[in-house]
């Protein structure tokens, strides 16, 4: 059985990523932090694609709780790991710097960055061990150029970019990569509240993209053929930021 871990899996952009790996083959374990409901209707369609999945509860912010979660998973599979991850979970608290809470601030980088260090750090060594891993990482644009009214996300997204770079030279003697894609405005949850009309006249493309194009990326980032791609930031903004 070959495994992978996407997290916030249950909607948008983790959800599309979730069916796509299940179309290659992969039995997904779906975490997700509270939408119940959002999460089984992925693993209906992990299932519907013709392989099986696993939903796994947990806040990734959560050291303990994340820690406990993956550890249980691989005393249940002794003989088997998961040799994707897909660091998707990620929420918005938008402001501008001088408005913004302090909670906000933390929010944010706790999902993203204490996040990524929460589920990868306990992952490596098993990849490790079989000589092979797939690590992707949602950056976003904002962690590229830069978003006023976010600070705080282009900060968590932009240390996020600098750890994949750090990692995938960790870990590359190992045929394990690590990469991020750094999306721009797709239609998911994410973008709600956005005036979609406007800002669809800065972007080349003039449209927003869709979570099974990011997905469609996440799947070549994972695929055997990917193997000397590392250390990467792929855009995915039509043409937004370049």
């Amino acid at each position: 059985m070959k495994y992978a871990l996407v997290t916030g899996g249950s909607r948008g952009i983790g959800r599309a990523v979730c069916v796509k790996l299940a179309h290659m083959g992969y039995n997904v374990l779906i975490n997700y932090a509270g939408n119940t409901s959002a999460a089984e209707e992925t693993l209906r369609l992990v299932r519907e694609a013709g392989t099986d999945g696993e939903l796994m509860k947990f806040d990734v912010a959560n050291a303990t709780e994340t820690r406990a979660a993956i550890e249980a998973w691989q005393m249940a599979h002794e003989d088997e790991y998961i040799e994707i991850l897909v660091n998707n979970a990620g929420i918005r608290r938008d402001n501008i710097m001088g408005l913004m809470p302090a909670e906000d601030w933390t929010a944010v980088l706790g999902v993203t960055l204490n996040g990524f260090y929460n589920v990868t750090q306990p992952l490596l060594m098993s990849m490790q061990f079989h000589k092979f891993g797939r690590i992707v990482n949602m950056a976003s644009v904002s962690g590229i150029m830069g978003m006023q009214g976010q600070t705080n996300y282009s900060a968590a997204k932009g240390g996020l970019i600098a750890a994949t770079k750090a990692l995938a030279k960790e870990v590359a003697k190992k045929n394990i990569t690590c990469n991020a894609i750094a999306p721009g405005f797709i239609k998911t949850d994410m973008v709600e509240g956005l005036d979609e009309a406007s800002l669809k006249k800065t972007i080349p493309a003039n449209r927003f993209g869709t979570p099974e194009e990011v997905a469609e990326c996440v799947a070549f980032l994972c695929s055997p053929q990917a193997g000397y791609i590392t250390g990467n930031v792929i855009s995915i903004n039509g043409g937004l930021y370049t």
